[in-house]
């Protein structure tokens, strides 16, 4: 389902002026979550991290988090990072636009990798074979130029490892780790997290695994290849067993999403703890990273479970664009005759710690017809999503559960998409409207947007600090937009490019009529580069960036 939703719109907009005060509250209180510290870091979209940072603090809570980069945030704000999304009003000064949020509809032929080989099947449980992820990971490899997944291939016991060239099509390779399967490990598991670094300078560092082996911690391995790990290099502090992964490139270092429990409280939680060294940073001790994130009372519950307060069951996060989007996957109880029914939304943070979570519906949801792949209990993968053409993919794992039972039945992994930047869009209908930005800055000098405007039109003006317009960046002398594509240029008569107001605080101010805005972004070259992080990558990146603009996106 792609519909606005106005139950959601109505939440958010109460919930959002009470974030406001709220995080205005914060600030007057020495030491509150969110309070302003002159001393602290800048990030790349200026937002001023407080000291100390991560919030120490923070009490288990089941009330949404304060989000102070909304309450407050930056008198002017760069935009040389990534591509812009409106999934909240950060960007945004004025509008009559109105959001959309997404779902991520399933793939038809689901599920895309499927228990066919015996080495699947675990002796004396022969109702759960299992190719599923549960997290491990989903990446598309540049050096390779081939999609790799790592997945459970064994209920709880095995990684295996599969390769595709189109992402749909996935070949178990035969390989030497166990001869003649594709495992690459054959131990005892439960989640793991596989990270393909492409920052990583030492070759034997490549692909690292983040791997618990049913005791409080996890072991950590290195590979170059993704298929031979050797012997672990290391371990972490104590974690429950659903702890996952990701690298924070905007501010270059690792963060454990560590899984706990809030007995009373809020149940199933996320505890945080960040590093340089992904090894030597993580030797925590018991209690000493602080509470993160768990559910929240603005979860739905399930009909068949509504006395069953939602819990956080597993968060794994990326970097996309110029946001951390994160998958939450959300236990709603544990029915008698079903396997857990549990889903994923979709959340985004623009200071890597701090969670909106707009949508209050599943992003990827179960199927509630027995017999079918995802009946159950939905994972994401490590990575969350690659970018294919103009297309998000997603990578999940189903379980088609035994009725009657909570036994998981089959585990396999299905593939659910959306549009390049779909999360959200600003819609106007036949009578039009307009978005303002706040104040930006870029160093770029060419405006490319993401719209579907071939029903009516697009145009942009630029105003300066004071809201005046700049000449000749007019709307009247704007090219009109009436295309239906995820990279657009913005032109203007009069003017080649934006190097006039380069470096410049100025305002974009969007008029639309009959569509759709997903995006926008200013690039150094024409290619429509963005410089934004590509999550999980995607045919035609190069790296762990978008260097290549139209090169990455197919032709309309």
């Amino acid at each position: 389902m792609t519909a606005s939703d106005a139950t959601d719109r109505a939440v958010w907009r109460g919930l959002a002026a009470a974030c406001v005060t709220l995080g205005l509250m914060a600030g007057s209180v020495a030491g509150a979550e969110g309070a302003s510290d002159p001393a602290g870091e800048t990030l790349y979209n200026g937002i001023r991290l407080p000291k100390p940072w991560p919030p120490k603090d923070r009490a288990v809570s089941y009330d949404p988090m304060t989000l102070p980069y909304l309450a407050s945030p930056p008198d002017v704000i760069p935009i040389d990072v990534g591509r812009q999304l409106f999934v909240d009003d950060f960007l945004v000064e004025q509008r009559t636009l109105e959001r959309t949020h997404y779902e991520a509809p399933y793939y038809p032929e689901n599920p895309v990798v499927k228990p066919d080989r015996p080495w699947e099947i675990k002796p004396g449980r022969q109702d759960c074979p299992t190719a599923m992820v549960f997290s491990d990971g989903v990446w598309y490899d540049p050096a390779d130029r081939l999609f790799k997944m790592w997945y459970m291939g064994r209920y709880v016991v095995t990684t295996c490892y599969a390769t595709s060239k189109d992402g749909i099509h996935w070949d178990k390779p035969s390989l030497d780790v166990v001869k003649g399967t594709n495992i690459v490990d054959e131990g005892v598991r439960d989640s793991s997290t596989v990270w393909l670094d492409l920052f990583e300078k030492d070759a034997a560092k490549r692909y690292k695994m983040f791997y618990y082996p049913l005791k409080s911690q996890y072991d950590i391995f290195f590979s170059a290849d993704g298929i031979h790990w050797g012997k672990p290099v290391g371990s972490t502090g104590p974690t429950g067993d659903r702890a996952t992964v990701f690298y924070n490139p905007f501010r270059s270092l690792w963060v454990y999403s560590i899984r706990d429990y809030a007995p009373g409280k809020i149940g199933r939680c996320r505890r945080y703890w960040e590093c340089k060294d992904p090894v030597a940073g993580s030797k925590w001790a018991k209690g000493e990273p602080g509470f993160w994130v768990g559910a929240d009372r603005l979860d739905p519950r399930r009909p068949d479970l509504k006395d069953v307060k939602p819990e956080l069951y597993n968060l794994d996060c990326v970097a996309y664009e110029s946001l951390i989007i994160g998958l939450f996957s959300i236990w709603y109880g544990q029915p008698k005759d079903r396997a857990k029914p549990n889903e994923l939304y979709i959340g985004y943070s623009r200071d890597g710690y701090h969670w909106d979570r707009p949508m209050r519906r599943p992003l990827i949801g179960v199927s509630e017809r027995y017999g079918d792949w995802n009946w159950a209990n939905i994972q994401s993968a490590g990575g969350c999503c690659l970018i294919v053409g103009d297309k998000l993919y997603f990578y999940v794992s189903g379980r088609a559960g035994v009725k009657g039972s909570a036994s998981s039945g089959v585990c396999s992994t299905g593939l659910a998409t959306m549009r390049r930047d779909g999360f959200a869009s600003m819609d106007a209908g036949q009578k039009g409207g307009t978005l303002t930005t706040r104040k930006l800055s870029f160093k770029g000098k060419h405006l490319f947007v993401n719209a579907d405007a071939h029903q009516g039109e697009l145009r942009v003006e630029v105003l300066d600090a004071d809201g005046k317009v700049v000449e000749p960046f007019t709307r009247d002398n704007c090219e009109p937009i009436k295309a239906d594509r995820t990279l657009i240029p913005v032109k203007w008569k009069g003017a080649a490019d934006l190097s006039a107001v380069a470096g410049k605080p100025v305002r974009l101010r969007f008029s639309l009529k009959m569509g759709r805005l997903y995006a926008f972004w200013v690039s150094p070259d024409a290619s429509g580069a963005s410089h934004g992080h590509v999550a999980a990558g995607g045919p035609g990146f190069t790296g762990a960036t978008d260097t290549v603009g139209a090169a990455g996106t197919p032709s309309p």
